[in-house]
């Protein structure tokens, strides 16, 4: 029952992509396997309550196994986040988008995904309400999101030195990467805020309003006024969705 990779993470079928050998399909497949298996036991459970050992187990396969797929326990359960650093770091690349247009479209693409409630291989609004709870139940997977949050910061720095030019300790590329990093924090805080909703397009509307708003400070600026912060908020719930 793991969360599926969203539709914008790369895989083999991109054109120009080198088709998998049957090697790393098989590899892929026992890759998905761990985690899936993982996930459910993880939910059952209680993440501290199960061991590598006991995924093995489930698995029929040996505990170096799983740690030659995973470099750790948490990464069986949030290994997304790489999928997300590949996907902002290609649409970074993309000239005829802004950094922060490229960082919502990775995000609008994972969430509406994440909120298609069950369709088209993506998992319902429960599902995603389970996972959500378990992250905040164990301290070392919310640690382990926080990293994988500098990771995604430092491909996004990577990314827009290579597109500028500028180095990628550059005080410039440092608070873009910084600020575009941002936007998931309150990605997924508002969707962990709004999930009690039952519909996904509502969820999904009230997540983007969100993401719209935080868009805007990052576009206009800090040195606003608590009035001028109402008027955003106004004008981001009139937006069209992004």
């Amino acid at each position: 029952m793991n969360l599926p990779t969203s539709p914008d993470a790369p895989t083999a079928a991109e054109p120009g992509a080198a088709p998998l050998s049957l090697r790393q399909r098989r590899q892929q497949e026992l890759r998905q396997q761990l985690s899936d298996v993982a996930t459910q036991m993880f939910l059952e459970r209680g993440f501290d309550a199960v061991r590598v050992a006991d995924v093995a187990r489930a698995c029929g396969v040996t505990e170096k196994t799983v740690f030659n797929h995973f470099p750790t326990k948490e990464s069986l359960l949030s290994d997304r986040w790489d999928d997300m650093a590949q996907a902002l770091r290609r649409k970074l690349t993309d000239p005829a988008l802004t950094p922060v247009a490229a960082a919502l479209a990775v995000l609008g693409t994972e969430l509406s995904f994440l909120t298609a409630s069950g369709t088209s291989g993506a998992p319902s609004l429960a599902q995603v309400r389970r996972y959500s709870d378990l992250i905040r139940t164990a301290p070392s997977l919310m640690a382990h999101q926080r990293r994988a949050l500098d990771r995604l910061c430092d491909a996004a720095a990577l990314a827009l030195a290579e597109r500028t030019g500028a180095a990628p300790e550059d005080p410039e590329v440092l608070i873009t990467a910084a600020a575009l990093s941002g936007l998931w924090t309150v990605y997924f805080h508002s969707l962990r805020r709004h999930l009690y909703l039952d519909d996904g397009a509502q969820v999904r509307a009230e997540v983007e309003c969100d993401l719209r708003r935080a868009a805007d400070v990052l576009r206009l600026g800090l040195e606003r006024t608590p009035g001028d912060a109402a008027e955003g908020r106004k004008a981001a719930r009139q937006t069209s969705p992004t």
